[in-house]
């Protein structure tokens, strides 16, 4: 089949509506639009949302989301991961290498939380143990 040949199918299409070109055409005088109104006038253009005056969907709903700037440390089951309590000082890199760091800082909990903090040696980490 050629592609030059390409045609719309018989009654699929129609003729562009010609408004304003006089009563016998059916869209003459107010050319389609109605009586009067806001619709009626030229330059008519709609806001998203706009409800006709009502209050919009958008601004009756509450406000909802927040997404904090502070960054949570990650927390790290110490139960979980029995190499933890193997190791002689616990930095970044050692855990690292045990777990795999998504975040800044680290906070160790679990049972066994509170016997590991004189094992941590960084700064970003922190034990739920007092």
């Amino acid at each position: 089949m050629a592609l030059n040949n390409l045609k719309p199918a018989a009654g699929s299409t129609h003729k562009t509506k010609r408004v304003g070109r006089g009563p016998a055409s059916g869209y003459g005088k107010t050319a389609g639009r109605g009586q009067k109104g806001q619709k009626a006038r030229s330059g008519y253009k709609q806001k998203r949302g706009f409800e006709g005056g009502q209050t919009p969907l958008q601004r009756r709903l509450p406000k909802v989301g927040f997404r904090s700037k502070v960054e949570k440390p990650q927390a790290i089951n110490v139960d979980r991961f029995t190499q933890i309590l193997e190791l002689d000082e616990i930095t970044m890199e050692s855990l690292g290498k045990i777990v795999k760091i998504k975040a800044k800082a680290v906070k160790l909990i679990g049972t066994k939380a509170k016997e590991l903090k004189d094992k941590i040696k960084d700064a970003n980490i922190t034990t739920s143990g007092k």
